[in-house]
């Protein structure tokens, strides 16, 4: 991948080395621990992270055994995912640049969304889709944390349910019902809620 940080319209390296990050999560998400209860991520899984960030999930699911990608255009953060996993003796590939110009050399069984669709601005979404469907092999599974959020503008952008559905069509997604979607507040977001799904791509 290239580096291209225009394509976001924000500095996330300059936030990151600045240590201002008020949306990261100083535990594991509740929703994926939800989802390793579900069997949803098991050993040998071949998942990527967009946008991971410096969430403790990539070590996390390195751990348990899953072969991890995390992706970022923070250079930064990558450092902090990279001495995480040297520290613990565990490995994962780290990708640095445009996370939505990766191209895997096979696809992914899963994809763990961790809000990174509500950072980006909302020109992008379709190339989003685009990318999540290309990434995944068919049957895999598409783990979502919408970002609720009734005012404009962001990040984060509110990613609402009927928004999303256009986004993710039936044609290429299978959705479970809408009111299966859990909602789990956000700590340090004025407790906006993120609700979790999973997708199944066609």
């Amino acid at each position: 991948m290239t580096e291209e940080p225009e394509r976001t319209g924000f500095d996330w390296e300059n936030r990151f080395a600045a240590d201002d990050t008020p949306w990261e999560r100083q535990e594991l998400h509740p929703g994926m621990l939800a989802w390793m209860r579900a069997g949803e991520l098991e050993p040998g899984n071949r998942v990527i992270i967009p946008g991971c960030g410096r969430s403790p999930e990539l070590a996390f699911l390195a751990g348990c055994g899953l072969d991890v990608t995390g992706a970022d255009l923070s250079p930064t953060a990558l450092a902090f995912q990279r001495q995480a996993l040297d520290a613990a003796g565990l490995d994962a590939t780290l990708l640095e640049g445009d996370v939505l110009a990766h191209r895997p050399d096979k696809p992914y069984d899963r994809v763990y969304e961790q809000t990174f669709l509500c950072a980006i601005p909302p020109r992008l979404r379709v190339d989003y889709e685009r990318a999540m469907y290309d990434w995944l092999k068919p049957g895999g599974h598409f783990l979502a944390l919408f970002m609720q959020k009734d005012v404009r503008g962001g990040p984060p952008y509110g990613c609402a349910l009927d928004a999303m559905h256009d986004l993710f069509p039936a044609e290429r997604w299978v959705w479970p019902d809408d009111d299966s979607f859990i909602p789990w507040p956000h700590p340090d977001l004025n407790g906006k809620p993120e609700l979790a799904g999973v997708l199944v791509r066609r």
